[in-house]
């Protein structure tokens, strides 16, 4: 099979160097073989322009492997998501900074590895032994991070999805757990999208918060309902059903969409509801996130309920959206309700008048497996039942996202006032 791919090769390599076909000649007239020209003649002479094209890849794969951050593999990721959220752009700098310094790093070295290769008759040899250290040292790397991802297991393992609530709520589960019941739990925060739920499902985590109507619409793709209990009651069944999994006790408060404007503009148009905002934005440009766009409980039924026509609307990141309303690039954007950017900008959250919107109730999920095998896990999150207000989620996130600390430390407060840590 080498030997049928040894043309192929050969001819990239020919087009990208330029290899005079005379050369192939000579080195045929001379008796080599097709693999002797492939790895004597045409390999050296391609050799700068493959290394040349390792750089470029090498830059590329440092500058996008942020976004590993999303699906909790850590990294400078984190701060650049955890600044975009918050609207800090210290910390968005304190992750896209570092890695452009690891990108220009690389790229440096690989740069002095061009240089130092020399095409003579020892490039084989070089090559060859820069090839396997390069395989040695990635065999290496991957299994130092299985080991050490190894040593996780047998812990219980908490997520969240990829907003600062989400963040905080988690770190109340672990803390409640770990104060509870002795536990180390493992923090896999930020999940973007439906991840956390997958990871649920396929026991990569054993509990996060998640909310009914999201469950409902999103998950379960069912139509959808009004009544909380009922949507509670259907979620349970069917997530025990279909998937094996727990809803424990709601932790008390409802994180719905937020219609927000500026508050200038709803005292300018006297705007209380979201059927005020519909009359007068055909001159408007609203901002809504990824999410809200795309889900079965966002903007295209959204539009058609309340008769909304904007002049333009724009898709962007959630945390971009308030900062976009608050420069006046918006004028109308879906928040969540206990977001702690509405008080500290000064928004106004319109009533959903036409009751468009399910409760989404925030309720622990875990498990059965889990409880199966920690009983005394259910004990701690029965206790963080009814343990939260729209309020005082808000705010919560407003001490993370308004006042900068750290959700691991805004969590443990907040359990030490409700009596829960010590």
């Amino acid at each position: 099979m080498l030997y049928a791919l040894l043309p192929i090769i050969r001819n990239t390599f020919t087009g990208i160097n330029g290899v005079d076909p005379a050369i192939r000649e000579a080195g045929r007239g001379m008796g080599m073989t097709d693999r002797q020209l492939l790895f004597q003649v045409e390999l050296p002479l391609a050799l700068g322009v493959i290394i040349a094209g390792v750089r470029v890849a090498t830059v590329i794969c440092v500058g996008t492997a942020t976004i590993a951050a999303a699906i909790d593999a850590g990294g400078l990721g984190r701060y650049i998501f955890r600044g975009l959220r918050a609207n800090d752009n210290v910390l968005i700098l304190a992750g896209a900074v570092p890695a452009a310094l690891i990108a220009m790093g690389a790229d440096l070295a690989l740069g002095y590895v061009e240089r130092t290769i020399q095409f003579s008759s020892a490039v084989k040899a070089k090559s060859r032994r820069l090839l396997w250290s390069s395989v040695v040292g990635l065999l290496a790397f991957l299994g130092v991070a299985y080991f050490f991802a190894g040593k996780s297991a047998g812990r219980i393992a908490g997520g969240s999805k990829d907003f600062t609530e989400q963040v905080i709520l988690g770190e109340i589960l672990a803390q409640a757990i770990e104060g509870k019941t002795g536990l180390p739990v493992v923090r896999r925060f930020d999940l973007g999208g439906n991840l956390a739920h997958e990871a649920l499902v396929a026991g990569e985590i054993d509990l996060y918060v998640e909310y009914t109507g999201t469950a409902l619409l999103a998950i379960l793709k069912s139509p959808p309902l009004t009544d909380p209990l009922e949507v509670l009651r259907r979620v349970k069944s069917e997530y025990a059903r279909r998937f094996n999994l727990e809803w424990t006790e709601p932790l008390g408060f409802n994180n719905t969409f937020a219609i927000l404007v500026r508050g200038e503009d709803a005292k300018k148009f006297n705007l209380k509801t979201i059927s005020d905002a519909a009359k007068v934005s055909a001159q408007w440009r609203a901002g809504f996130g990824q999410d809200f766009m795309s889900r079965a409980d966002g903007y295209p039924g959204f539009a058609r309920t309340y008769g909304f026509h904007f002049e333009e609307t724009r898709e962007m990141d959630l945390s971009l959206t308030y900062r976009a309303l608050v420069d006046k690039q918006v004028d109308l954007i879906a928040g969540n309700s206990t977001d702690g950017l509405i008080s500290r900008y000064g928004l106004v959250q319109l009533e959903d008048d036409r009751h468009y919107f399910p409760p989404y109730d925030a309720v622990p999920v875990v498990r059965q497996v889990t409880l199966e095998a920690h009983p005394e896990i259910g004990t701690a999150l029965k206790q963080l039942g009814g343990i939260l207000t729209v309020d005082e989620m808000r705010k919560l996130n407003y001490a993370v996202d308004g006042e900068k600390r750290q959700p691991r430390d805004v969590a443990q407060e907040f359990l030490r006032l409700k009596g829960i840590a010590h």
